[in-house]
């Protein structure tokens, strides 16, 4: 992300599903109830009922007026009243956007397919060849703010695969849409709607081209808008802010690290060995001396001893069974610009490749490991041999027709149907 709510730079929450409530239709029995009782208690329940359901029911009808509230706080902000109504002149409700809030990968993707799709052979490679094309920039950034370019760089291919996925849909409406309705935080996507109409008000965007994510997250490294307004950097100097272009885009990356407490010299963290059945004290929290880890047996992954005075936290992504890490208050920097420890993750092995250091060594604790984006884009070419339809071009994204294509496919194989992009499921569609 949780009910976590979007922190920092980087737009996520956590997931959430209602379930119809089913009355029981024992008590209404004829024999153990008079008719007039029986016909009152159904009433109640009736009433409660439409109650509950009115409750859950995002506000359609009440989106316009919604809406106009936003426009007057908009204005009262210091907005322009020609602005604030060209800007929402054509708003629509758009619930999509309350799905989306629900299905975070980072909170209901299993990591070790998470880290799959967004630390592959791919990815490496695109981010290496991003550093050599704005090699200059990144230096710049890296000298004035005290924060790495692998880092840097890591953060720009996890959030948009270096410029390639801004998003596509209107910030203005998914941000109206999640303040007026029942998403997990309405008053906070209510500020970010004011802070995305002052955006517009300065002039550094055009709602005519004003997209990015569900969440309302825009530019190479997908700032929200207020985050924007406090952090964005004009790196280039050409006398705007402007995260469409890149070298604002990792300035105000780097401002935002160095501004969330990024140490220069400090790494975010290290795989480790842990002794077998570990049962000792974990979490990127609770930070101890490189000594007091030592002391439980554990030890860099190649069996060196631990040394150093460095405060760290055994982070576990897995369980004991798992890949460990001692990690550093540059992980914690990491985490504030997108709250989720997959996330945060995904950032630091992705920095590491990209400096030319290798993948972790200890297997993740599955029989089944994720797939690369090749690897899924393989899976949907053929799922669509098959028969199946995607609804969309060949893309890597596991979307809901990809998903419900792979869990039927499992099922006729006698695989369990979770629709998960694994190597059972390509090793059964390629016939082996």
């Amino acid at each position: 992300m949780r009910l976590k709510a979007p922190v920092g730079a980087g737009a996520f929450c956590m997931w959430g599903h209602s379930r119809p409530v089913r009355a029981d239709p024992r008590p209404w029995n004829s024999r153990r109830c008079c008719g007039k009782i029986r016909r009152m208690l159904r009433f109640l329940f009736a009433g409660a009922l439409l109650a509950g359901l009115v409750a859950i029911t995002p506000a359609y009808a009440d989106f316009q007026s919604c809406l106009g509230t936003l426009k007057a706080e908009s204005e009262a902000n210091g907005v322009a009243a020609a602005t604030v109504e060209a800007a929402t002149r054509n708003l629509t409700f758009n619930p999509d956007v309350l799905e989306s809030e629900r299905e975070q990968p980072e909170f209901v993707t299993p990591i070790w397919d998470y880290i799959a799709g967004l630390v592959d052979d791919e990815r490496i490679a695109d981010g290496r060849a991003a550093m050599q094309r704005w090699a200059k920039w990144l230096d710049v950034a890296q000298h004035r703010y005290g924060v790495p370019a692998s880092v840097i760089a890591a953060v720009w291919g996890v959030e948009s695969n270096f410029g390639k996925n801004f998003g596509t849909r209107p910030v203005l409406q998914s941000l109206a849409s999640l303040a007026c309705s029942t998403s997990q935080r309405p008053a906070y996507y209510r500020r970010e709607f004011l802070a995305a109409m002052r955006i517009v008000g300065a002039g550094d965007a055009d709602p005519a081209n004003f997209v990015g994510s569900w969440a309302g997250a825009f530019g190479h490294t997908q700032f929200m808008p207020s985050t924007f307004l406090r952090l964005a950097v004009d790196l280039d100097g050409d006398g705007r802010r402007d995260i469409n272009s890149v070298p604002d885009a990792l300035g105000s990356t780097a401002n935002y690290l160095h501004r969330s407490g990024w140490i220069w010299g400090l790494p975010w963290g290290f795989e480790v060995k842990i002794p077998a059945r570990y049962a000792g004290p974990s979490g990127r929290r609770d930070k101890q001396p490189m000594a007091a880890w030592a002391a439980r047996g554990i030890t860099h992954i190649d069996g060196r001893p631990l040394s150093g005075g460095m405060q760290v936290g055994l982070f576990l992504p897995a369980g004991p069974k798992g890949p460990a890490f001692l990690v550093t208050r540059n992980f914690d920097a990491i985490y504030a610009y997108n709250a989720a420890e997959s996330y945060t993750l995904a950032i630091g092995l992705l920095s590491d490749r990209l400096r030319g250091l290798g993948p972790i060594v200890t297997a993740w604790p599955t029989n089944d490991p994720g797939l690369s984006r090749a690897g899924r884009r393989e899976v949907q070419t053929l799922l669509i041999r098959r028969g199946y339809d995607l609804g969309g071009k060949i893309d890597g994204v596991l979307g809901r027709k990809t998903q419900a294509a792979i869990a039927d496919f499992q099922a006729r194989s006698g695989l369990k149907p979770d629709g998960r992009a694994s190597q059972s499921v390509l090793a059964a569609l390629r016939g082996h």
